[in-house]
């Protein structure tokens, strides 16, 4: 018989053989060829004016996000005038023991690395700087003073608190200089005469490892560099780096806000003219709750910034001195006083030498008049308001004149305000007679003689 021909049982169609062949090899080719490298990670930072605790926290969340998506590099674009020494240090600290290298660079062109930031670019993995920006005068504000090396500030005497402060800070960037090998002399130089230098003699006096024009460049530069990670060397890979921004979030951005000077003068002041208003208006409510919550931010500021004391003292001095002018005769000299008081404390409050965190003087001077001018109102209408007779309820009636309609042995009825009222009284009277209210007890009126004749 003619048919069609069977496939034998247990073999494949030659196709299916030859697509299964193909299959094979593909894999096996696919299998040893080696995987194609993910893009390297470069997350940047950026650090605009005082270094603060905004900042530290800021960097901190950094560090750690950049370690948790296994950053090859994170690039902190610096440019400040320095800032708190605590968070300074802090952010030193967070540096030395990230698990990822850091590279400082400061820019854009215009910038600087001055006082804390010095300290910061020195303790960085990579120093790097655009053309047009400088690093240096890290003497610590406080105590450098003004002439730091020069004048008549070169020949004199420091004392012993002074000294040991310079001395622990020259000794402190020498050490973050031995780190990478960086130049230790001129790191000292930078705390003991304020030195500053811009960047190509910042390259040169190697202070730093890399003068770029742009993180583009930047990144070109650092490939193929090896730096100290842990005390051993590490290798940047960053040929093809893919670069992501981290931004600050709502927390670092109110904190900011938060810890600047101004900002925190201002709640402070707020804080407690909202809750005089409040005892001065019980009920009002909402200079009460705005008050509280004003003054417990201000508070919380303070608690971060460096404040001097006795000028916050002051401050309150000057208040109380100013709100003391409603109560007492003094022809002005304790409000004045109070204000000048105020604008001295104002002035000391915050510590002036630290760069970024001192109180304008503009800013003081509006502050004293508008405290001043806040103050008189508000007390002037609360003292008007005591003095004020009642017009309501009881009390309304003491002071009030009336006629006497019937009395006999030391009581009677009389008409007040154009009502009867039962009263009472020591001296003798007639109908027709003129009292004024001195009293009152329950429903009866204590009364007296008024000499005035009654209409």
């Amino acid at each position: 018989m003619r048919g069609r021909r069977c496939a034998q049982p247990g073999r494949f169609p030659r196709g299916w053989l030859a697509g299964l062949w193909s299959l094979c090899v593909a894999c096996a080719l696919a299998m040893g060829m080696p995987a194609r490298a993910a893009a390297p990670l470069v997350m940047t930072l950026d650090v605009r004016g005082a270094i603060g605790p905004a900042a530290t926290e800021y960097l901190k969340q950094g560090y750690d996000k950049a370690a948790s998506q296994g950053a090859a590099l994170i690039v902190i674009r610096l440019d400040t005038p320095g800032g708190l020494a605590s968070s300074m240090l802090d952010i030193v600290r967070d540096m030395l023991a990230s698990s990822v290298p850091i590279a400082v660079y400061v820019a854009p062109s215009g910038a600087r690395a001055a006082s804390a930031g010095t300290y910061i670019l020195y303790a960085s993995h990579l120093a790097a700087m655009a053309p047009g920006t400088n690093v240096g005068a890290s003497t610590p504000v406080e105590i450098g003073g003004g002439k730091s090396g020069e004048g008549e500030g070169k020949g004199q005497a420091q004392d012993a608190s002074t000294r040991k402060a310079i001395n622990d800070a020259a000794s402190y960037i020498r050490g973050l200089a031995a780190i990478q090998g960086r130049n230790a002399d001129w790191a000292e130089a930078s705390v003991r005469e304020a030195a500053s230098v811009p960047a190509e003699t910042a390259l040169r006096d190697k202070v730093i490892e890399i003068v770029a024009r742009d993180l583009d460049d930047l990144l070109a530069q650092a490939d193929g560099r090896s730096v100290k990670l842990g005390g051993k060397p590490h290798v940047l890979a960053l040929r093809d780096a893919r670069v992501v921004a981290v931004e600050p979030g709502w927390r670092q951005r109110l904190l900011g806000v938060l810890t600047d000077p101004t900002i925190a003068y201002v709640l402070l002041l707020l804080g407690i003219y909202g809750l005089l208003f409040e005892l001065a208006s019980p009920g009002a409510m909402l200079p009460g709750i705005l008050g509280a919550t004003s003054l417990v931010l201000g508070l919380f500021a303070l608690n971060l910034l460096p404040v001097n004391y006795a000028g916050a003292s002051l401050v309150l001095l000057g208040m109380l001195l100013m709100a003391a002018e409603a109560f007492v005769t003094s022809f002005g000299v304790l409000g004045l006083g109070g204000a000048a008081v105020f604008l001295v404390g104002s002035l000391l409050m915050f510590d002036s030498g630290v760069p970024g965190y001192g109180l304008s003087l503009p800013v003081v001077i509006t502050a004293t008049l508008a405290s001043a001018a806040l103050l008189g109102i508000m007390l002037v209408a609360v003292v008007r308001a005591h003095r004020r007779r009642s017009v309501a309820g009881g009390d309304a009636l003491i002071g009030r004149r009336g006629k006497v309609l019937e009395w006999s042995h030391g009581r009677g009825m009389v008409q007040v305000a154009g009502e009867r009222w039962q009263a009472r009284g020591d001296a003798a009277l007639h109908p027709g007679d003129s009292v004024r209210v001195r009293g009152r007890d329950a429903l009866t009126l204590a009364v007296e003689p008024d000499r005035t004749p009654f209409p």
